[in-house]
């Protein structure tokens, strides 16, 4: 999916609102109650914009080194890193703390900009079991890109 596919109004937000404003209007297009937007600089994600993240996350997230967590695997993989239930998820790939957020179904996608270049991270996350259909994340890669184009 490209961003052309993207709502025009959702394209909008994105490229203009804050960033905390963008993150919300994604959580609200893809039905998603918890997220964030890290920027990378100098070699690690930092913390742009969180919603509904308990403050002990919040603490832990702020600076996420390439390759470690969800976001930092999807970093590093430059590719969408989806868990179906982080509550019982036994793949590794989350932080054990990141089950204090309560969601389970997870998905983090790299922000890459036109060029390609590994501009962020978009971490999205549902409270119920999720299995992320690759249109889905097509989509979320999708709105990552504009951010990135920021």
């Amino acid at each position: 999916m490209t961003s052309e596919t993207l709502p025009e109004s959702l394209q909008q937000t994105l490229r203009s609102e804050s960033f905390e404003d963008a993150l919300q209007a994604v959580l609200s297009h893809f039905e998603c109650q918890a997220g964030t937007w890290h920027v990378l600089k100098e070699g690690a994600l930092h913390l742009a914009a969180a919603r509904h993240i308990p403050p002990p996350v919040l603490a832990l997230i702020q600076e996420v080194p390439v390759g470690k967590g969800i976001a930092g695997l999807a970093a590093e993989r430059l590719e969408p890193v989806s868990l179906c239930n982080l509550q019982t998820d036994t793949s590794g790939q989350a932080r054990p703390a990141a089950r204090a957020t309560g969601m389970e179904g997870s998905l983090a996608v790299p922000a890459l900009d036109a060029d390609g270049t590994l501009r962020g991270v978009l971490g999205i996350a549902k409270p119920e079991a999720h299995d992320w259909t690759d249109a889905e994340k097509a989509a979320v890669l999708a709105a990552a890109s504009v951010l990135a184009g920021r």
